[in-house]
């Protein structure tokens, strides 16, 4: 290592000079007001960001942030966070090639709790803690896609529902902190979902009433009549951290960051304004409140996040890398804005404030951006979580009204073959991150003796197996992509 180089910690802080906005706050007195699950990438470009932004220009210091990590997946991040005292390098990538790197500061800690699961119970039922926030992505909250109820079949579950001292599983550690709370006569927090889910909050609510009336009735009556659950949506492009980026740091600024984040310029965050026990002025760095966020989640996850899903699958099988790199290919340009207008925008409802085509635009812009170079598998990744609420509702809905689902189909023939070969029409590994992976290849496994073999997974498409005009089409798509996996070809047919 260069001996000039600065390893980011509070005690380096003030030696970071030369082009890198750092931390211009007494990060000392801030109290840890909002307790947060879920540490990722899109946290710390997002929720983390605008709370730097508050404590920077207004001095918020009662909300201030604690990391939660539930998993041993989350010991990594922990780790670096705790030695770099909460902080990391934000790297924001402009389409022109301009490169924004900031510390950000908000995050005042991090505790494990598959280490010492009492001291994230007892810090979310400290008296400072007024919010739990959410980033536990799609799969986290524990429901059949298909009928949308708490699955208490989970292992995880059975066991918090036993050992209500040491849960495993979000519902677990939010209901102990929760009935600390009652016991003690405190005010509940609110609990703020940060993630990809059509009515987010109103899924946590629900989940989490679903666990607790199970476990202790009593107290999911306490909680349905004092905890909040304000709905929201939010939008940010943030890749996974490569080690280019790393390297990018301590070559051009001199810092040696273990764990930066990078991301496009675009933010967006609307929230339902509906707290439990107080909140930060996040509208003061450009967060919307508004009474019903519903509308602009449904145009963000129908629009922006199915659309990431079609580039993603169809880009995975010609062999496109990158998200941009579908994006230069005018064939999947053209795809994706048909699906967006001809599918997409008449199943929303109207938004406010928003031009819809300016909107599409926008997002065909920011998937372009060259700088930000998201990989097809993360886009792919967890598809079982994201697809019934992404992609799926679209096609139902068009279905029973008679619209049409041609573009959703084929998108749902190329994840079955992705699903089954594993492969790009190259022959090149495909790389598959799924918790459901197994099931997805042994069901797309049958397609050769039942073109319908993947589509009766009942826990990810319903009943739309039996739907005659779905069913129809997607045999013939299906068949089509296994016969020719030149997945261009056929979307070319359909444009």
């Amino acid at each position: 290592m260069d001996t000039t180089t600065i390893i980011l910690n509070q005690e380096n802080l003030d030696q970071i000079t030369g082009g890198i906005s750092t931390v211009g706050y007494d990060r000392k007195n801030i109290k840890s007001g909002i307790v947060h699950i879920g540490v990722g990438g899109f946290h710390r470009s997002h929720q983390a960001f605008y709370t730097h932004l508050l404590q920077e220009k207004y001095n918020a210091q009662e909300w201030g942030i604690c990391g939660v990590g539930l998993r041993e997946g989350d010991r990594k991040i922990h780790d670096v966070l705790t030695k770099q005292d909460g902080l990391y390098t934000l790297i924001v990538k402009h389409p022109n090639g301009k490169i924004e790197p900031s510390i950000i500061g908000s995050i005042g800690n991090f505790i494990l709790g598959v280490d010492n699961p009492l001291l994230v119970i007892d810090r979310m039922a400290d008296a400072a803690t007024k919010i739990v926030s959410l980033t536990i992505t799609e799969g986290g909250y524990n429901f059949n896609p298909a009928t949308g109820e708490f699955d208490f079949d989970n292992p995880a579950i059975q066991h918090d529902l036993k050992n209500p001292d040491s849960p495993k599983t979000v519902y677990g550690y939010l209901t102990a902190a929760l009935k600390k709370r009652r016991d003690a006569k405190l005010k509940a927090f609110s609990i703020m979902s940060c993630d990809n889910i059509l009515h987010n909050g109103d899924v946590a609510r629900k989940m989490l009433l679903s666990f607790a009336k199970k476990q202790d009735a009593a107290l999911a009556v306490w909680i349905e009549k004092e905890v909040c659950f304000p709905n929201s949506m939010v939008d940010r492009i943030t890749p996974v951290t490569t080690q280019s980026d790393i390297d990018y740091l301590e070559k051009n600024y001199g810092i040696k960051d273990e764990w930066p984040v990078t991301c496009e310029p675009f933010i967006q965050w609307v929230v339902e304004d509906n707290f439990s026990n107080g909140r930060p002025e996040y509208e003061k760095v450009g967060v919307q409140f508004v009474p019903d966020v519903k509308p602009y989640e449904k145009m963000k996850l129908r629009l922006l996040n199915a659309g990431h899903s079609v580039l993603g699958l169809l880009g995975a099988i010609h062999g496109h890398n990158t998200i941009n790199a579908c994006m230069e290919d005018k064939t999947f340009v053209d795809y994706l804005r048909s699906f967006m207008d001809k599918e997409a925008t008449p199943i929303l409802d109207e938004v406010k404030g928003i031009d819809l085509d300016q909107y599409k635009d926008s997002l065909e812009a920011r998937f372009a951006n060259p700088n930000i170079k998201d990989s097809v598998s993360r886009i792919c990744s967890e598809s079982s979580a994201k697809l019934p609420k992404f992609l799926i509702a679209t096609l139902e809905e068009n279905l029973a009204e008679g619209r049409s689902i041609e573009f959703a189909t084929l998108v749902i023939a190329a994840w079955c073959y992705y699903s089954d070969k594993q492969v790009d029409k190259n022959g090149q590994p495909m790389e598959i991150i799924d918790a459901m992976a197994k099931e997805l290849h042994t069901a797309a496994a049958k397609t050769g003796t039942d073109p319908l073999a993947f589509i009766k997974q009942e826990s990810l498409f319903g009943d739309l197996a039996k739907n005659e005009r779905f069913a129809d089409l997607y045999s013939v798509m299906v068949q089509k992509i296994y016969n020719d996996p030149n997945i261009k070809k056929h979307m070319k047919d359909m444009l």
